[in-house]
């Protein structure tokens, strides 16, 4: 028996309750981790408890990073099936370091860049700030957007959005590897 394609019509537009969905959720992520890194008071600030969460972090971003790589590489040679499989991955270490990045904000608070090191402080901040926060804020909708065309069959639509969470997913994830990285060579 031939295996046949499913053909998702492409003329779907997107409920306007999911589209209303997925921006609150992003919303009230992206404002709920700036009142914990802002405004929340830390729990353990001598940081007695979970410490290995910061390395945890960078780990689960450099997992998520190998899963897109993988994930673009399948779908460059058109294997659906490893390219879904890995983008779910990545979905998986994306989600494991959103709950332990969450979980080390509220125990330690917002790590600090030693001042004595300016011009790598600088660089640092740089790098978080501007590109690394701004992008992720920008990332977690365009991923749920991304994953909820390719969940629902209107593939059209996944790879012409996916062409640009692609980047972005990638780039948040190097991104906060080498500020973990830094941080940690210079503390």
């Amino acid at each position: 028996m031939e295996a046949t394609k499913l053909k998702a019509p492409q003329s779907f537009t997107t409920p306007l309750n999911v589209v209303v969905t997925i921006i609150g959720v992003s919303a009230v992520a992206s404002a709920f981790l700036v009142w914990l890194v802002y405004y929340h008071q830390a729990t353990d600030q001598a940081n007695a408890h979970l410490a290995f969460l910061p390395a945890l972090n960078a780990i689960l971003n450099g997992l998520c990073t190998v899963a897109l790589v993988i994930g673009f590489r399948h779908i460059q040679r058109r294997q659906i099936v490893q390219h879904r499989n890995a983008m779910f991955t990545a979905f998986i270490f994306s989600s494991l370091f959103l709950v332990s990045y969450i979980t080390n904000h509220a125990l330690h608070g917002d790590a600090r860049f030693p001042a004595d090191h300016p011009t790598a402080r600088f660089l640092y901040l740089w790098i978080l700030l501007t590109p690394h926060i701004l992008a992720s804020v920008v990332a977690l909708p365009m991923i749920l957007v991304t994953f909820f065309f390719s969940l629902s069959g209107r593939f059209t639509l996944h790879a012409s959005i996916a062409r640009y969470t692609f980047p972005l997913w990638l780039y948040v994830s190097v991104s906060g590897v080498v500020v973990y990285a830094m941080l940690a060579l210079y503390r």
